[in-house]
């Protein structure tokens, strides 16, 4: 491994993420919402649940079988007459007589006079009676309420990510709608007079608008609700309309492109005069950024390189994105290198990278504008700023896309 002196003036990539998260740490105390329990499936809960009512509900039969008492079948076999038969929903008020037999099926009420349940397995019907085979005592497979959760108990802690478990959970007490947090609520807006939609054809110096698209597949793929994907051309008047819709309706906005020392920089442009700080971030790509508030939203302003883009999500939003969404960190791993890499000195690198068993390899070249190259990546390899050289078997750390 090599290293030497950094020789670029630009904020660290950690100080930068810092000011990120001051931006974006309020987000954590939006209110909550109640939405059925149908559509609460990945929300977050935003208060302590409690059981209403005891589970199970009533007795009932853990098995198909047959509710006799136990000292009705001390010895067997013995034959006992049927007083009926008790299925699941059936109110089954009615009691057991002494030395009977209700047939009941699994979830059925148990008799009142009944202790046990013979399973089918262990009879034999014989007419109008059953022949029980085998003895039970108290107890055996007889649900009694309250055994699983009982009124008033904890269900599920405030902050809790809903699963298929926790709905499972809520739903088996009866609850129809749930409180949750609001979903963080994002804005995309890319700019550049060179963008064209998909499907559209393409002119001389022109390209298709991956940014946006991506951005909004991105933000929704780590729990936020995208309000509006929107493009802007190289044009400050249609920018500055566009943004102000966006401030309106998110909680955070996304731009892309427009931040860098080129001519027509129009998301620096506008935003410089509203208090937008932008500059170098000693990281590569994404080395551009901005950062601003606006009518009290954030906003984040990436470079519209798509790599730089997306790399600029991962590094600086994905991370606490998560956290306020209720999902697990961004997994993070040391592995070995399979290919030798240089990188520049005072730029923390991320290149695309491909685990395999052996290790992790290059999935493509350093450039911000290799988007198809990243498709066969699974992992951003992060190379420290202070290092330049790395020879294959080296260990890097890599966090996963």
């Amino acid at each position: 491994m090599s290293t030497r002196p950094a020789t670029v003036s630009a904020r660290s990539m950690e100080d930068h993420r810092e000011r990120v998260e001051e931006l974006l740490r309020p987000l954590a105390d939006r209110g909550a919402e109640d939405v059925p329990m149908g559509e609460a499936l990945g929300r977050v809960l935003a208060t302590e649940m409690h059981a209403p009512v005891d589970l199970p509900v009533f007795r009932n039969s853990g098995m198909d079988g047959y509710a006799v008492r136990a000292e009705s079948v001390t010895v067997t076999p013995v034959r006992l007459p049927l007083a009926g038969v008790v299925a699941a929903g059936d109110a089954g008020r009615a009691p057991l007589p002494p030395g009977a037999a209700t047939k009941v099926m699994t979830g059925a009420p148990i008799p009142p006079g009944a202790d046990c349940v013979v399973p089918v397995e262990d009879t034999r019907a014989d007419g109008d009676a059953v022949v029980v085979e085998r003895g039970r005592t108290a107890g055996d497979f007889v649900r009694e309420p309250g055994t699983d959760v009982r009124t008033g108990e904890l269900l599920a802690r405030a902050g809790t990510r809903l699963t298929p478990r926790h709905i499972a959970a809520l739903a088996a007490v009866g609850l129809p709608v749930l409180p949750v947090l609001r979903r963080v609520r994002a804005a995309v807006l890319t700019t550049g007079d060179e963008l064209r939609p998909a499907g559209s054809e393409l002119g001389p110096g022109q390209i298709y608008n991956s940014n946006g698209i991506a951005l909004a597949a991105a933000l929704s793929d780590n729990g936020v609700e995208v309000v509006s994907v929107e493009h802007s051309r190289d044009d400050q008047g249609q920018f500055r309309r566009l943004l102000a819709a966006a401030v309106a309706d998110a909680d955070v906005v996304f731009t892309s492109g427009g931040v860098s020392k080129g001519d027509f920089e129009v998301v620096k442009d506008v935003l410089a005069t509203l208090g937008g700080e932008f500059g170098s971030v000693a990281v590569q790509p994404g080395g551009p950024q901005g950062i601003s508030v606006v009518d009290g939203v954030p906003v984040l302003s990436f470079p519209g390189n798509p790599v730089s883009t997306m790399v600029s999500f991962e590094v600086f939003a994905r991370p606490l994105l998560r956290e306020l969404s209720g999902l697990p960190p961004v997994p993070t791993h040391d592995v070995a290198l399979l290919d030798p890499v240089r990188s520049p000195a005072g730029r923390r690198q991320f290149l695309r990278g491909r685990t395999t068993a052996d290790g992790v390899a290059l999935a493509s070249g350093p450039g911000s504008h290799l988007i198809a190259a990243m498709a066969h990546a699974d992992v951003l390899i992060d190379i420290p700023a202070e290092v330049t050289d790395l020879a294959a078997g080296s260990v890097v750390k890599v966090w996963e896309l």
